[in-house]
């Protein structure tokens, strides 16, 4: 195996091309530095015949999400606080047909939508936490969605309030009549 530094080397270059790619230049350094410490660890339980290249790409791009996952889950400073209370988090007072369906579904689907629609985990993922294949999970999900279609498409509409009218008699022009 050649040492690491080559590695850095040879390949440092194209995995910044990547982490610029998925995280833009502010963050690409962040990425890059996280690729290399994570491949630095595993490097040496890589299989001799591995595309190294291919190994430090996709460590690349799992880092850049994840550092794009972070930064979407940091608060974000405000000057002045909101006036209201906020509805994130209140899944009910967002959509309240939404979960009442969602709630009516079998538990294996619930999760499979919700782990993978609501939180973007991939079906292998899901998969390993539901404990079952990765065909099983996807099918759950997609079960899942077709059920809250389905249901939300039969349920009544929201009524909404109808808005009173107020009929006022067009304006005469002078000299005529109505």
């Amino acid at each position: 195996m050649k040492p690491f530094e080559q590695i850095v080397a040879v390949h440092g270059a194209t995995v910044l091309r990547v982490c610029r790619a998925v995280v833009g230049p502010s963050d690409a350094d962040d990425a890059w530095s996280e690729t290399f410490l994570a491949a630095l660890r595993a490097y040496p339980a890589l299989d001799v015949e591995a595309n190294v290249e291919a190994w430090l790409v996709t460590i690349a791009h799992r880092k850049a999400i994840d550092l794009i996952r972070a930064r979407g889950r940091a608060p974000i400073p405000l000057e002045t606080l909101p006036e209201s209370i906020s509805t994130i988090g209140l899944p009910e007072k967002s959509d309240p047909d939404l979960w009442p369906a969602l709630a009516a579904l079998p538990p294996k689907q619930r999760q499979a939508v919700a782990y993978h629609y609501l939180t973007g985990l991939p079906h292998r993922d899901i998969a390993d936490i539901l404990g079952g294949t990765t065909d099983a999970a996807r099918r759950a999900a997609a079960d899942g969605i077709k059920a809250l279609r389905l249901r939300l498409a039969a349920a009544p509409p929201p009524e909404r309030p109808t808005p009173e009218l107020t009929l006022r008699p067009a304006p005469v022009a002078e000299g005529t009549s109505p």
